[in-house]
């Protein structure tokens, strides 16, 4: 495997591609030109033509001009269009934690910024879409969006292109000597990829331009009859497609819920017959998981296919074998990931996939499966979080994310929206600790309206929906959750009174009254130290740090280091580093009360190293904080103002600095003040400044390994 294809991928960058780009040159120039005074620009066309290829080739070309750079939006696997924002604001490398709309979040992180936004796959959701585009577009005068449709848009000012497929060989043999066609060249790299020695000779140069002109120059088409090569001659390939006998479309019907309209064909005959007919020469096995992995979205792995497709017709010991089958013939695609490997089915084929199972009379089943191997997911993501495989499960949860979020919405929508509630709360660690906060208020919001009845569910969806109020510092809505959950807590046991105290810890934190969460966290403590599975829990921990956070605030930093010292033994014994690196951030801020300036910034460094890879932009600005807290104290006072920039970038996007907790608030503008003091107003603005725009990861690499220091 290529060094590059073992990188992590992370939201919002451009995929990488399978191939090339085939031609398209006139194409490239064309949708430049338009993006360079047009806000918005769409490529519509037939599936499988080649939009989203496109759309990389745009990227690629425009990256260097753009001073903010291609960010890349997903939306295939996204059904509900509220979410809309959210998903923008995830693939962007802002912080988007925060009370403030997320519409507002993203409208005023990218004024001023000079960026392309490429929103490919949205013909399911043009509707919701206009409004984002348009106000996304007024905000931001420097903003370009690329989006790949089958229909337009329809906001103002859209420049709509279409792409058709590829130029394809005329019927005249002579035209053979000529410069081959663009539809001809790509059969011709894609089957060189999959047969092994193969070349175009003057022998089989005649059957595959039939072959071109056959699949009328689609793409998707030309991909799908090169992976058949493996098994006919182009000779056998191009007059089994002339029959027309292996259309599998006709057959089950030719409408599309996504087309543009009755006069704009989706689907190209060449198109459904190709599909079709490498649907025919798949087994009858991997047919059946074909159609049963149509209820994927996004991407998938191994297991998912063993968990929901298996039964008694098809084997589960048979299924990696099959994922196999299906790569070889580019039904589907792997990919490796920080999460392990993935198998992606293009939406054409699923689309496919989606009307085969219907007509088999299995849909209803296999999405229920789907539903119940999430559900399963998330009680197992629960109960392994707090361990020593945190950086799995929080890569194998982002990389599920399209998947878990189609259940939560099929739950939501079902007669017992309890199992919805359930799965909503289960999920918390993946709203409070992996950086999907709001899209936890949204859920945990819609699941604590659709089942309001009393139960130990419901505690613990407040619970969880207190710990997300907290990081987006919405203290009214926290304040309310807190009165929820307490009375809640009443009709119920231990477990759930040790949530709901928690909950209004918390809420006593953001408020600043020190003295009321100290008397809570002690009492959590003598609680939860009764065994260490007890201590190993969010409220258990929690009680530690949140405690010596109050400690501090009240002058007892030596006794907040022996909650933390605790803290840290209870974290390493089980491999721990999540809550451990709120420990260390925590820690930093005591040792910098007791004048510990090196053993301070060695904490705040320890805790951003883990903040930063999970992507938590909260705890990483609180460990910039710390560090800049420390450079002034040790007299390096442009650093410090370097630091502070470098933090302002993520309070910027956050909306509201230190999440309004008032002793961090009060720390933050002691620093800014001796700082100024120190360099002067010009030359503080000038750091301070260069910090602000230094790249983030760039800045916090440089923060994590001390150069600065130096």
């Amino acid at each position: 495997m290529a060094a590059d294809e073992q990188r992590e991928w992370r939201a919002g960058e451009v995929p990488r591609a399978h191939g090339g780009l085939v031609g398209r040159r006139t194409e490239l120039d064309q949708v430049t030109r338009a993006l360079r005074p047009h806000g918005v620009v769409t490529l519509v066309g037939v599936g499988g033509v080649g939009k989203t290829r496109l759309a990389q080739g745009v990227a690629a070309r425009l990256r260097p001009e753009l001073a903010d750079g291609v960010w890349w939006v997903s939306l295939s696997g996204l059904r509900e269009g509220e979410l809309l924002p959210h998903t923008i604001a995830e693939s962007l490398p802002m912080a988007h934690q925060t009370a403030v709309p997320v519409m507002d979040a993203l409208a005023h992180y990218l004024a001023g910024r000079r960026l392309l936004l490429v929103l490919d796959t949205c013909e399911h959701l043009t509707r919701e879409l206009r409004p984002v585009v348009e106000r996304l577009t007024a905000a931001a005068p420097g903003l370009r969006i690329l989006a790949t449709s089958r229909r337009a848009l329809g906001v103002a000012a859209e420049e709509v292109l279409t792409v058709d497929p590829l130029p394809v060989p005329g019927p005249d043999a002579e035209q053979a000597a000529g410069p081959e066609s663009d539809a001809m060249v790509l059969l011709a790299e894609r089957a060189a990829a999959a047969v092994p020695g193969f070349t175009v000779t003057d022998a089989v140069r005649a059957d595959l331009e039939r072959l071109c002109r056959q699949l009328e120059g689609l793409p998707l088409a030309i991909e799908l009859a090169a992976a058949r090569l493996r098994e006919l001659s182009p000779a056998e390939l191009a007059d089994r497609l002339a029959d027309r006998v292996t259309d599998r479309f006709s057959v089950l019907g030719e409408s599309d819920p996504a087309a543009a309209g009755p006069a704009d064909p989706v689907w190209h005959h060449a198109l459904r017959t190709t599909i079709g007919w490498s649907h025919q020469l798949c087994t009858p096995a991997e047919r059946l998981l074909w159609a049963r992995l149509s209820v994927f979205v996004g991407s998938f792995d191994t297991e998912g296919a063993l968990q929901v497709c298996a039964d008694d017709r098809l084997d589960r010991a048979d299924i990696p074998g099959l994922l196999a089958g299906l790569a070889e013939k580019s039904i589907i695609t792997w990919e490796p990931t920080a999460a392990g490997e993935r198998y992606r089915m293009l939406d054409t084929i699923r689309e496919f996939g989606e009307v085969w199972l219907r007509s088999l009379g299995e849909g209803r089943e296999f999405r229920r499966r789907h539903r119940t191997w999430y559900l399963r997911l998330a009680r197992e993501g629960d109960t392994a979080w707090m361990g020593p495989d945190q950086y799995l499960w929080y890569e194998r949860m982002h990389a599920e994310f399209d998947n878990l979020r189609l259940a939560l919405d099929s739950c939501l929508g079902s007669a017992d929206t309890r199992i919805g509630l359930g799965m909503a709360g289960d999920l918390w660690f993946l709203w409070y600790a992996c950086g999907l906060a709001r899209e936890g208020r949204h859920y945990l919001e819609r699941a604590l309206a659709a089942f309001p009845g009393p139960s130990p569910l419901r505690l613990k969806a407040l619970y969880a929906y207190g710990l997300v109020l907290t990081e987006l510092g919405d203290l009214p809505a926290l304040e309310e959750c807190e009165v929820q959950s307490t009375a809640l807590a009443a009709r119920f046991g231990e477990a759930e009174d040790s949530l709901a105290k928690s909950v209004t810890a918390v809420t006593a934190a953001l408020r600043g009254d020190a003295v009321t969460v100290l008397k809570l966290t002690d009492e959590l403590h003598a609680r939860h130290s009764r065994s260490p599975e007890a201590m190993l829990s969010v409220p258990g921990l929690g009680s530690l740090s949140v405690g010596s956070h109050a400690r501090i605030a009240l002058g007892m930093a030596e006794e907040a280091l022996v909650g933390l010292d605790e803290m840290r033994r209870t974290c390493d014994a089980s491999g721990e580093s999540w809550m451990r690196a709120w420990g260390d951030s925590i820690r930093a801020q005591a040792e910098l009360a007791l004048g510990r300036i090196q053993d301070a910034e060695h904490s705040a460094r320890a805790s951003l190293t883990v903040k930063h890879r999970m992507h938590d932009s909260f705890g990483s600005g609180m460990c910039l904080e710390a560090i800049a807290q420390c450079a002034i104290a040790d007299g390096q006072a442009e650093r410090a103002a370097r630091l502070l920039g470098l933090a302002h970038q993520l309070w910027d996007a956050l909306g509201r600095p230190q999440v309004g907790i008032p002793t961090w608030v009060a720390a933050h503008e002691d620093c800014v003040s001796r700082t100024r003091e120190a360099l002067g107003i010009p030359a503080y603005d000038r750091a301070f400044d260069a910090g602000y725009r230094t790249d983030l990861d760039a800045g916090i690499a440089e923060a994590l390994d001390g150069a600065a220091a130096t």
